[in-house]
């Protein structure tokens, strides 16, 4: 797939050359169906790249195009039907799995705004950007020209109840009476129709987002709040997210939504994805033998205990013994990404084992780690040909 160099601010749509998204055979028209949050949308219809609006075809180029895609709580395909021209069209599901895990739980927008209470600045009462406003927002900032999947996760639930239930036992307390919100979510948006193929794994363009209430100070007036905003892909074989520095905002503070709105095009707009798939296709290039490979997980598991003024002669690796443990397991029962003929892992395989462990992260450590993996994964590939900045990992 050939992808133009700047997503523009004005519309995803014009940012990449598009064809139909049945490189993994999904669905052509979506129906949009989430709770009452989503209810004002149910009359818009959504264009999809490679179809032609229903209000649009003549007589000779109408089909019967017929898609259901039914949800659980966490978004996930249930069940697709595709029928064109009266002949059914293959469909290619791959298994749901979190983008994330760790200690993290799905929910829906309906929940955050609905059954969840705002937090505020104590000092100025000033209320903070709502989780549900930062999805929106960046949902406004694609423009919804395309139909989008969202995956929400949230984690470290704040309990509290309202004043009226100040003296009750907590097994009498009402549900009207209880209050909660979650310190920490994570989400993404899926936009199915711009895809690409990897080393035989379909990738999938996403955004998303972190937001993390514990780095803010709460207890304080009003100051410029702190999220983490990506572009990258998706891993549509494991749900891996692919991050790359010029997709990500690691500290994007904002004042408002409409700051915020602003920040996210100009991240969309500065992302180029034509490099990004390039440097991901260009890892399945090179390969480590086993031997080297078991000489990254020893260095890897000695880096955590370096002294300080040696650690920084050396590339970051933001992955802990768990991690790293995660990794050695993978490479011999991973069944997508375990190592090859006589023990060789190649590293796009390497990598896809780091974001794999990476799912363990907490969420407001998810994205740096993502990020990281991939830099890593560069730098391993730089030393192969010559480059000495990572050859620590592998002496």
């Amino acid at each position: 797939m050939d992808t133009i160099n700047k997503i523009k601010p004005a519309t995803l749509e014009e940012a990449f050359e598009l064809r139909p998204a049945q490189s993994i055979k999904e669905i052509s028209l979506y129906e949009s169906r989430m709770n009452n949050d989503t209810a004002h949308h149910s009359n818009q219809d959504y264009f999809v790249p490679g179809t032609v609006p229903t209000e649009t075809k003549s007589r000779e180029q109408e089909e019967i195009v017929h898609s259901k895609e039914y949800q659980t709580l966490d978004n996930s395909p249930q069940r697709i039907e595709v029928h064109q021209e009266h002949k059914p069209m293959e469909v290619i599901q791959y298994e749901h799995k979190p983008f994330i895990e760790a200690n993290t739980q799905a929910v829906n927008l309906y929940h955050l705004k609905n059954d969840c209470i705002i937090p505020v600045f104590s000092k100025d009462n000033e209320k903070t950007i709502a989780h549900q406003e930062f999805i929106d927002v960046v949902m406004n900032a694609a423009q919804k020209v395309f139909p989008m999947q969202t995956e929400i996760r949230v984690s470290h639930q704040i309990k509290g109840r309202t004043p009226d239930a100040i003296h009750l036992n907590v097994k009498d307390l009402l549900d009207h009476q209880k209050t909660i919100y979650y310190e920490r979510m994570a989400f993404i948006i899926r936009i199915p129709g711009i895809t690409d193929i990897v080393n035989g794994n379909g990738l999938s363009l996403t955004i998303g987002g972190v937001r993390s209430y514990n780095l803010e100070n709460l207890y304080n007036k009003k100051a410029l709040e702190r999220m983490k905003f990506f572009i990258g892909f998706q891993n549509q074989i494991c749900c891996n997210l692919c991050v790359s520095t010029d997709g990500f905002k690691e500290d994007m503070r904002v004042s408002g939504t409409q700051d915020l709105y602003s920040k996210t095009l100009d991240v969309m707009q500065n992302y180029n994805a034509e490099l990004h798939l390039k440097e991901m296709k260009e890892l399945t290039h090179d390969s480590l033998s086993e031997h080297q490979f078991a000489q990254l997980i020893g260095r890897s598991r000695l880096y955590q205990h370096l002294p300080k003024p040696k650690k920084l002669n050396i590339p970051l690796l933001n992955f802990n013994d768990s991690h790293i443990n995660t990794i050695a397991k993978d490479y011999y029962e991973d069944k997508n990404f375990c190592r090859q003929e006589y023990g060789r892992i190649n590293l796009w395989y390497l990598y896809n084992l780091f974001t794999q462990a990476n799912k363990s992260s907490y969420i407001d450590t998810f994205l740096d780690r993502n990020l990281n993996a991939f830099e890593f994964s560069k730098g391993i590939q730089k030393t192969l040909n010559g480059n000495s900045d990572y050859c620590w990992f592998l002496s």
